[in-house]
Protein backbone atom coordinates (compact mmCIF):
# COMPACT_ATOMS: atom_id res chain seq x y z
CA UNK A 1 0.00 0.00 0.00
CA UNK A 2 2.87 2.34 1.31
CA UNK A 3 4.65 2.02 -2.60
CA UNK A 4 0.70 2.36 -4.52
CA UNK A 5 0.70 5.37 -2.69
CA UNK A 6 4.05 6.58 -3.65
CA UNK A 7 3.69 5.88 -7.20
CA UNK A 8 0.29 7.82 -7.29
CA UNK A 9 1.98 10.77 -6.55
CA UNK A 10 4.16 10.53 -9.38
CA UNK A 11 7.31 10.77 -7.63
CA UNK A 12 8.48 6.96 -7.15
CA UNK A 13 11.21 6.99 -9.41
CA UNK A 14 13.07 10.30 -7.52
CA UNK A 15 12.71 9.49 -3.79
CA UNK A 16 14.75 8.13 -1.36
CA UNK A 17 13.24 5.06 1.03
CA UNK A 18 14.44 2.68 3.75
CA UNK A 19 13.89 -1.03 2.96
CA UNK A 20 14.38 -3.56 6.27
CA UNK A 21 15.72 -6.87 4.92
CA UNK A 22 15.93 -9.19 7.11
CA UNK A 23 16.30 -6.32 10.37
CA UNK A 24 18.56 -4.15 8.42
CA UNK A 25 18.13 -1.07 7.12
CA UNK A 26 19.01 -0.40 3.37
CA UNK A 27 18.77 2.96 1.99
CA UNK A 28 17.00 2.46 -2.06
CA UNK A 29 15.50 4.24 -4.79
CA UNK A 30 13.09 2.85 -7.20
CA UNK A 31 14.37 2.13 -10.54
CA UNK A 32 11.74 0.70 -12.35
CA UNK A 33 8.02 -0.72 -11.55
CA UNK A 34 6.07 -2.97 -13.48
CA UNK A 35 2.07 -2.62 -13.67
CA UNK A 36 -0.97 -5.24 -14.14
CA UNK A 37 -1.95 -4.73 -17.93
CA UNK A 38 -5.66 -4.30 -17.37
CA UNK A 39 -5.85 -3.12 -13.35
CA UNK A 40 -3.17 -1.02 -13.32
CA UNK A 41 -1.61 -1.84 -9.93
CA UNK A 42 1.61 -2.93 -8.98
CA UNK A 43 3.43 -6.21 -9.64
CA UNK A 44 6.58 -5.35 -9.22
CA UNK A 45 9.13 -2.98 -8.30
CA UNK A 46 13.37 -2.99 -9.12
CA UNK A 47 15.14 -0.79 -6.41
CA UNK A 48 18.72 0.18 -6.47
CA UNK A 49 20.59 0.28 -2.94
CA UNK A 50 22.81 3.60 -2.54
CA UNK A 51 25.58 4.02 -0.03
CA UNK A 52 26.88 7.12 1.85
CA UNK A 53 27.43 9.78 -0.60
CA UNK A 54 26.09 8.55 -3.98
CA UNK A 55 25.23 10.21 -6.79
CA UNK A 56 22.73 9.06 -8.41
CA UNK A 57 20.98 10.39 -12.59
CA UNK A 58 17.18 11.00 -11.64
CA UNK A 59 14.52 12.77 -13.81
CA UNK A 60 13.22 15.79 -12.05
CA UNK A 61 9.85 17.84 -13.09
CA UNK A 62 9.76 21.23 -14.02
CA UNK A 63 7.12 23.17 -12.84
CA UNK A 64 6.74 27.29 -13.98
CA UNK A 65 6.06 30.12 -11.96
CA UNK A 66 4.55 33.22 -12.75
CA UNK A 67 2.61 32.38 -16.11
CA UNK A 68 -0.43 34.60 -14.87
CA UNK A 69 2.05 37.51 -14.73
CA UNK A 70 4.52 36.48 -17.76
CA UNK A 71 4.85 39.32 -19.79
CA UNK A 72 4.91 37.39 -23.21
CA UNK A 73 1.91 35.34 -22.26
CA UNK A 74 -0.24 38.32 -21.62
CA UNK A 75 0.54 39.53 -24.93
CA UNK A 76 -0.92 36.52 -26.41
CA UNK A 77 2.09 34.18 -26.60
CA UNK A 78 1.84 30.47 -26.25
CA UNK A 79 3.95 28.61 -23.68
CA UNK A 80 5.81 25.57 -25.41
CA UNK A 81 7.32 23.28 -23.06
CA UNK A 82 10.45 21.35 -24.25
CA UNK A 83 10.93 19.25 -21.64
CA UNK A 84 8.87 18.52 -19.02
CA UNK A 85 11.65 17.12 -17.09
CA UNK A 86 15.36 17.40 -16.73
CA UNK A 87 17.61 14.63 -16.15
CA UNK A 88 20.01 15.61 -12.66
CA UNK A 89 23.32 13.69 -11.60
CA UNK A 90 22.32 14.31 -7.71
CA UNK A 91 23.88 13.66 -4.25
CA UNK A 92 21.33 10.73 -3.56
CA UNK A 93 20.42 12.90 -0.11
CA UNK A 94 19.73 16.18 -2.15
CA UNK A 95 17.20 15.66 -4.76
CA UNK A 96 14.50 18.22 -5.64
CA UNK A 97 11.38 17.88 -5.82
CA UNK A 98 11.13 20.29 -8.87
CA UNK A 99 13.17 22.85 -11.22
CA UNK A 100 11.30 25.68 -10.74
CA UNK A 101 11.25 28.23 -13.90
CA UNK A 102 10.24 32.18 -13.40
CA UNK A 103 7.91 33.49 -16.32
CA UNK A 104 8.05 36.42 -14.62
CA UNK A 105 10.26 38.61 -17.04
CA UNK A 106 10.01 36.61 -19.98
CA UNK A 107 8.32 37.79 -23.08
CA UNK A 108 7.63 36.84 -26.51
CA UNK A 109 9.95 34.70 -28.50
CA UNK A 110 11.94 34.06 -25.65
CA UNK A 111 13.76 30.79 -25.03
CA UNK A 112 14.32 29.50 -21.53
CA UNK A 113 17.80 27.10 -21.40
CA UNK A 114 19.30 24.76 -18.83
CA UNK A 115 22.02 27.66 -17.93
CA UNK A 116 19.30 29.66 -16.58
CA UNK A 117 18.04 27.62 -13.97
CA UNK A 118 19.76 27.54 -11.00
CA UNK A 119 20.12 23.95 -9.58
CA UNK A 120 20.53 23.01 -6.02
CA UNK A 121 24.18 22.45 -4.45
CA UNK A 122 25.63 19.00 -6.09
CA UNK A 123 23.39 19.25 -8.71
CA UNK A 124 24.11 19.16 -12.39
CA UNK A 125 22.38 18.43 -15.45
CA UNK A 126 23.22 14.91 -17.44
CA UNK A 127 23.57 16.87 -20.84
CA UNK A 128 26.35 18.46 -20.43
CA UNK A 129 27.49 19.31 -23.62
CA UNK A 130 25.46 22.01 -25.13
CA UNK A 131 22.85 24.90 -23.32
CA UNK A 132 19.39 23.10 -23.94
CA UNK A 133 15.96 24.68 -23.99
CA UNK A 134 13.87 23.77 -21.72
CA UNK A 135 10.87 25.92 -22.79
CA UNK A 136 9.95 29.04 -25.26
CA UNK A 137 7.39 31.33 -25.65
CA UNK A 138 5.98 31.60 -28.89
CA UNK A 139 3.72 33.88 -31.00
CA UNK A 140 0.31 32.16 -31.35
CA UNK A 141 -0.19 30.47 -34.89
CA UNK A 142 -2.94 33.05 -36.14
CA UNK A 143 -0.08 35.80 -35.17
CA UNK A 144 2.09 34.76 -37.54
CA UNK A 145 0.11 33.77 -40.31
CA UNK A 146 -1.38 37.11 -40.44
CA UNK A 147 1.92 38.69 -39.84
CA UNK A 148 3.01 36.73 -42.85
CA UNK A 149 -0.52 37.79 -45.17
CA UNK A 150 0.63 41.38 -44.31
CA UNK A 151 4.32 40.80 -45.62
CA UNK A 152 3.19 39.42 -48.34
CA UNK A 153 1.22 42.14 -49.21
CA UNK A 154 3.16 44.91 -48.42
CA UNK A 155 6.21 43.01 -50.49
CA UNK A 156 3.68 42.07 -53.76
CA UNK A 157 2.35 46.02 -53.77
CA UNK A 158 6.28 47.39 -54.07
CA UNK A 159 7.15 45.01 -56.19
CA UNK A 160 4.39 46.47 -58.86
CA UNK A 161 5.61 49.58 -58.10
CA UNK A 162 9.12 48.88 -58.64
CA UNK A 163 7.64 47.73 -61.84
CA UNK A 164 5.94 50.30 -62.95
CA UNK A 165 8.87 53.05 -61.87
CA UNK A 166 11.19 51.68 -64.40
CA UNK A 167 8.54 50.71 -67.46
CA UNK A 168 7.94 54.14 -67.42
CA UNK A 169 11.75 55.77 -66.73
CA UNK A 170 12.49 53.53 -70.08
CA UNK A 171 10.16 55.49 -72.44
Amino acid sequence: NDITKLYNTGRILSTLLDVDIDGKKHRVIARDVQLHPVRDTILHADFLRLGKGAKIAVEVPVSFLNEETCPGLKSGGVLNVVRYTIELNCPADNIPEAIELDLGEATMGDSLHISGVSLPDGCEPVISDRDFTIATIAAPAAVRSDAAEDKDEVEGAEGEEGEEVEGGGGE
